[in-house]
């Protein structure tokens, strides 16, 4: 394992590498609180009604991504549901889903939208032993430090057969090594492992799932991370737009005018990221497993 050293806003955290796989791990534990502040906060994204159908091209490419091995009307779990919307465009798509998510302003925001999220973590929920079809993780394993208990105990509650989707950052990607210690997806100390393909795999078979697919291209996310990874160069705030529109960020800023100036390099970086997946590199990765027969 050798350490390497990462930023974050005012602190510095090492990451121990696997010498292996290539996966590491965020060194120190992670300050109490830290997905209820900041860009976690309660409060609503700006721009968000706008962002509308974009995000639903998003969560259709992910039911898609899961197609293959469980469809309406399979019943599933979103784990780490957020807000809420993916659970809401499956039960729209025909599936009996329904939704886990530890923080209180992510189930208080599906609540009042009527989506049935409730508030608990994977160690604290209570499914009954093989009672779902399929379970989907996105951008959620990334945050646990014991992702490999955690996938154990979803494939208890997992029918012999059932289908796992998990979206992570991918850190042998072409977006990882161009951003450096500002890539847009390091986000210490939140992220307290980091996935590479293979290390993703070897933990999935580790836990009891057959991995069947790794998808590098990607809609969500992988576009617009290769941007802001190149655009963070310039900035005095890593990911100073993404914060922006998380309401984490003042608009009074140098940086936003380095972020309008960068604009234009949005195309060249989604050509860029576009390339990295088709050379198995993206940004963020999906993979669809199967349950243990």
């Amino acid at each position: 394992m050798s350490a390497e050293p990462t930023l974050t806003t005012g602190q510095r955290f090492s990451l121990a590498r696997c010498s292996h796989c290539g996966s590491a791990r965020t060194l120190g534990p992670a300050p109490d609180r830290i997905h209820e502040q900041g860009a976690y906060g309660p409060q609503t994204p700006r721009l968000h009604g706008l962002a509308g159908p974009v995000l639903g091209a998003f969560d259709r490419q992910r039911l898609a991504l899961l197609g293959p091995l469980a469809r309406p009307p399979a019943r599933l779990l979103d784990a780490g549901a957020g807000r809420g919307r993916f659970v809401a465009a499956a039960r729209a798509a025909g599936y009996e889903a329904y939704g886990i998510e530890p923080s209180s302003r992510g189930a208080l925001a599906a609540a009042a939208i009527g989506v049935p999220v409730e508030q608990v973590s994977i160690e604290g929920a209570t499914v009954q032993d093989g009672s779902l079809d399929c379970v989907t993780l996105w951008h959620v394993l990334e945050h646990l430090d014991d992702p490999g208990a955690a996938l154990v105990r979803i494939a208890g509650w997992l029918r012999p057969g059932g289908a796992l989707l998990i979206g992570v950052p991918n850190l042998g990607s072409l977006q990882a090594q161009l951003g450096g210690e500002r890539w847009y997806h390091l986000d210490v100390p939140r992220h307290r492992v980091h996935f590479t393909p293979a290390g993703l795999e070897s933990l999935l078979a580790a836990s009891g799932f057959r991995p069947l697919r790794v998808h590098h291209l990607l809609l969500e996310q992988n576009p617009f991370g290769m941007w802001q990874s190149l655009v963070n160069r310039g900035t005095r705030q890593p990911s100073y737009l993404y914060n922006l529109l998380k309401r984490n960020a003042r608009l009074g800023s140098a940086d936003l005018v380095v972020s309008l100036a960068s604009l234009p390099l949005a195309p060249a970086a989604a050509v860029l990221e576009l390339l990295a997946g088709i050379t198995r590199r993206g940004g963020t990765i999906a993979v669809l497993a199967q349950n243990g027969e």
